[in-house]
């Protein structure tokens, strides 16, 4: 699968700009100090994290000129599965986020209770991702920094 294939069927191209980037980047931080807030609930936390990480790979297609049509279903799905492509994320670490999707569907649909081990993988997989983008960006795209 490459990012072009997608096109019209999962993504669509913009224009990257370094003020998305920086107003991602700010809500991506702001989403993980909320998830490391004590008085929230394990759901909270959760999803606050959760967000993070969407954040982090909407920046990653975004600096290389695309964005998914939030439109079709599975947006979520192809944010994350694209990560390898767009940023160069190893598999393993694809294969943690999108079970973390998963959960967020079992929590948000299904009201799956999310235990507390699961609120630390999930910050602690949102914090890597974003060492990881920011790595990316500063290599490959500092203009957009």
């Amino acid at each position: 699968m490459t990012l072009q294939n997608l096109l019209g069927i999962r993504l669509e191209t913009v224009t990257p700009s370094r003020e998305t980037v920086a107003r991602l980047l700010a809500a991506a931080e702001r989403n993980l100090a909320d998830a490391a807030l004590p008085g929230l609930s394990a759901e909270n936390r959760f999803d606050a994290a959760y967000k993070a990480i969407m954040q982090c790979a909407m920046i990653a297609l975004h600096a290389n000129g695309y964005r998914t049509l939030t439109s079709r279903p599975g947006h979520h799905q192809t944010a994350i599965q694209t990560l390898p492509q767009t940023v160069g994320l190893a598999t393993d670490q694809t294969i943690v986020l999108d079970a973390l999707r998963k959960q967020r569907n079992l929590a948000d649909y299904d009201g799956d209770p999310v235990s507390d081990a699961t609120v630390r993988d999930c910050i602690a997989s949102a914090r890597k991702l974003l060492v990881h983008l920011r790595q990316w960006l500063a290599e490959n795209r500092p203009d957009l920094l």
